[in-house]
């Protein structure tokens, strides 16, 4: 039995680890964490009885810990803010930290679960995006695996697997389109933030949803894979597979692509990174290719979603510059959702905020989290 600390439980993802956990029965629950859903949190302690809850509100922290303490659930400790998360993620008693909360929250709880010599299921993928440099150093520093969650990473992990000897010639990152594939910039004009948040394939949070529509998801993936397969990002391509079968794939230099294939679902990624090097039998959902038909691709459109270009550029700019990029779009995309700017906004902001930067390189991740608050600011700044 290996124990796990999830941090953002009662998200998409986290909920999803919660299944495989449920579904496989290898696994034991030491610590849970919530921004603010203790409703749902509550439930989840109830069944996996953790010893710590981290809920990131204070008030819904000390909310929680009230009504557990009512119904004599005392056995659990509950903190809350960044210290918890922080040890959430470093506590003794866990082996392998998911991390799955949204945004660059994750940065410091995964850095400092790596020098607590954790092994680090990754969803997060602004962990990478932002701090990409700093985390895989103090990855090879303490020896600690960093294990892909995210359905295209652990598909070129996957087609990795038995070729450690053999040169990549390209990355094949594969993108669904999202729900306004095939439009023009001028057909995006006035769409809502209702109509954003209907994906056509995938069951996601608000927040990555979003950013499927724009194609930043396809953008900080890029980032993300940069890093974590340590390619250089000329050797990465970004293709648009409606069909989400094909997850993502890897061509070597004698010309062969590996790819892996799947429903679109996230429990066998999550799965696979838990295990890993073991593949578990499970029950969820297997793939029947007939029923797909056929399996189509085109190239992204990346004059009508500029978001995945500017990612391009942050990437290749380098230093603190993709930290930055992230941030304004993280306010871009809390601004939409609220409907203060419009689709369209959420680009300009982030190149907005991209060209009043100046990068910083050879940062610490105090920079590097001053690089972030800078962003957010300037961000924020532009709306007001």
């Amino acid at each position: 039995m290996k124990n796990l600390s999830v941090l953002g439980s009662t998200g998409s993802i986290g909920v999803q680890t919660l299944d495989v956990v449920r579904s496989t029965g290898r696994y034991n629950v030491v610590a849970l964490t919530t921004n603010r859903n203790i409703k749902l949190l509550e439930e989840q302690i109830k069944e996996f009885k953790p010893l710590l809850a981290v809920v990131m509100d204070e008030e819904k922290a000390e909310e929680l810990k009230n009504s557990l303490e009512s119904q004599g659930m005392t056995d659990v400790k509950v903190e809350a803010g960044m210290d918890g998360l922080v040890h959430a993620a470093t506590m003794e008693e866990a082996e392998t930290v998911v991390v799955s909360v949204v945004g660059n929250i994750g940065i410091k709880p995964t850095y400092e679960a790596i020098y607590a010599k954790k092994e680090i299921a990754l969803a997060t993928k602004e962990v990478l995006v932002s701090g990409g440099q700093l985390i895989k150093d103090a990855a090879k520093e303490n020896g600690v695996n960093i294990l892909p969650i995210d359905s295209e990473h652990s598909a070129i992990f996957q087609s990795l697997q038995g070729n450690s000897m053999n040169k990549i010639a390209k990355i094949i990152l594969t993108a669904s389109g999202g729900p306004f594939r095939g439009r023009k910039r001028e057909e995006l004009v006035d769409v809502t933030s209702a109509q954003a948040l209907k994906h056509p394939n995938w069951d996601m949070g608000a927040k990555i949803t979003i950013d499927s529509s724009t194609m930043m998801n396809k953008g900080l993936e890029v980032i993300e894979a940069k890093w974590l397969f340590d390619v250089d990002v000329d050797k990465i391509q970004v293709v648009v597979h409606p069909q989400s079968i094909i997850h993502s794939a890897v061509e070597y230099e004698d010309g062969a692509v590996m790819a892996q294939l799947g429903v679109p679902d996230m429990k066998v990624p999550i799965s696979y990174a838990l295990t890993y090097p073991d593949r578990v039998k499970n029950d969820f959902e297997k793939l029947d290719i007939t029923k797909i038909g056929t399996f189509t691709f085109e190239d992204p459109d990346m004059e009508t979603f500029k978001c995945l270009k500017l990612a391009f550029e942050a990437i290749r700019i380098g230093g603190t510059m993709p930290a930055v990029l992230n941030a304004a779009n993280e306010i871009a995309v809390a601004k939409f959702l609220k409907d203060e700017i419009k689709f369209l906004d959420i680009a300009e902001i982030i190149e907005k905020t991209m060209n009043a930067y100046t990068v910083k390189y050879n940062f610490t991740i105090d920079e590097l989290l001053e690089a972030d608050r800078w962003g957010r600011e300037f961000a924020e700044s532009l709306v007001k």
